[in-house]
């Protein structure tokens, strides 16, 4: 959804927290921007195989970013990775012209998520990672873990579900392996179509690729607030809700098409147990 949608309405009392966001502000732009947040699971669980899949595939991931904006969109990266505690990989987000070399990440530790989410919440702002004087569209977050939070997980995203930003945005979560907790996963994206597994590290290859390259396409695209066929309006969660269901079926039908997503139970892929 981009926030050059073109409709007045008075805002009231606590709608939004400090006016740090308006789905319908309306500012002069010449380049619209949308940044893509990657959170990403760095415990001890990790290791091995699947920060080492997930590595590569970032290396490979980064340059087909590029371009994906067109004349129109600057798209830019947060990356965070969560253990013991959590932090930026990126100190501000970058775009994707420019953020061409992967750091590589090694995996230790717990799995601090809710730290991790009420951080999130924090850069969610105008005053933080969303500063951009131009316009931007609400943001992409794309959560990968492989385990259980080790903290306060629900308290974490408690907090961020109070953010605007977050309401409006985007989102998507990737469990790795099948110990994962996918109902955290599911309340964090509050769609349980864009939740989804990877088993293998072709899965998870595959799946980061096809979720990034998408939501960042679909992200960036601008939709109005009447429809084109009987000129009924449509709300900010209508427009979120047919981003939404674009991108489930665009990874629904990867999941159906490609050939590592044929169930092999005898194949041994590295992971653990």
């Amino acid at each position: 959804m981009a926030l050059d949608l073109h409709k007045d309405r008075e805002i009231t009392g606590d709608e939004f927290t400090d006016l740090d966001f308006d789905p319908l502000e309306v500012k002069p732009i010449s380049k619209k921007n949308l940044v893509v947040f990657f959170l990403v699971d760095t415990s001890g669980s990790m290791s091995g195989k699947k920060i080492g899949t997930l590595n590569t595939t970032m290396e490979e991931l980064l340059p087909e970013l590029r371009g994906l904006g067109g004349a129109t969109t600057d798209i830019k990266l947060a990356v965070m990775t969560f253990s013991d505690g959590c932090k930026w990989i990126t100190e501000e987000p970058m775009s994707v012209d420019d953020y061409q070399y992967w750091t590589r990440l090694k995996a230790e530790g717990l799995t601090d998520l809710g730290e991790a989410f009420e951080e999130l919440s924090k850069k969610l702002s105008r005053k933080e990672f969303l500063n951009s004087p131009s316009l931007s569209y609400a943001p992409v977050i794309f959560l990968l873990t492989d385990g259980y939070a080790t903290d306060d997980a629900m308290g974490g995203l408690d907090k961020l579900q109070h953010n605007n930003w977050y309401k409006y945005g985007l989102k998507v979560a990737l469990g790795i392996g099948d110990k994962f907790d996918e109902e955290i996963l599911k309340r964090f994206t509050g769609n349980p179509e864009l939740v989804v597994t990877a088993k293998t590290s072709d899965q998870l290859a595959k799946l980061v690729k096809t979720i990034a390259v998408t939501s960042s396409q679909i992200g960036s695209r601008s939709m109005t607030l009447t429809s084109g066929e009987d000129g009924q309006e449509i709300t900010e969660e209508d427009v979120l809700g047919t981003k939404e269901k674009e991108l489930a079926d665009t990874i629904k039908e990867t999941m159906e098409n490609d050939e590592a997503f044929v169930e092999d139970f005898d194949v041994d892929d590295g992971w653990d147990d």
